[in-house]
């Protein structure tokens, strides 16, 4: 079966915030001293849906063979939309700042600060352990 363009942009924006929100949980497992590290790509989204979805042996590597074949593709239209992501993102983070007192304000601004480094982390970590490959 042929994906259009539009259909291959929208499960990469699902695989990409699928990452962005492990990342999220990642990142606050790791605040509370959860010693695992975090995982992404292919074999994380293989263990996230073995684990909601009961998946046998054979099911996960049939799973895992789907994810890792339209991996690439999945990540080149990430690249694309991701200047846009991240602009919608900066715009709903001002507007939901715009909901909050000064207080909480700036403990918000602490959150999406530790999130960015935590993020950024895990791509350090991802890029030596994958030769810099994104």
């Amino acid at each position: 079966m042929m994906f259009n363009r539009s259909k291959a942009q929208a499960i990469a924006l699902l695989v990409a915030v699928f990452l962005a929100g492990g990342a999220a949980g990642w990142g606050v497992a790791a605040s509370r001293g959860d010693p695992r590290p975090p995982r992404r790509g292919p074999d994380a989204m293989v263990d996230f849906l073995a684990g909601k979805l009961h998946l046998s042996a054979p099911q996960r590597d049939s799973v895992r063979a789907v994810i890792t074949r339209h991996h690439a593709e999945a990540e080149a239209i990430w690249r694309e939309v991701h200047p846009r992501y991240d602009s919608l993102r900066a715009e709903m983070r001002r507007e939901i700042s715009a909901q909050l007192d000064s207080l909480q304000r700036d403990r918000y601004a602490r959150l999406i600060a530790e999130l960015e480094h935590q993020h950024q982390a895990g791509d350090s970590a991802k890029s030596k352990t994958d030769g810099g490959r994104n």
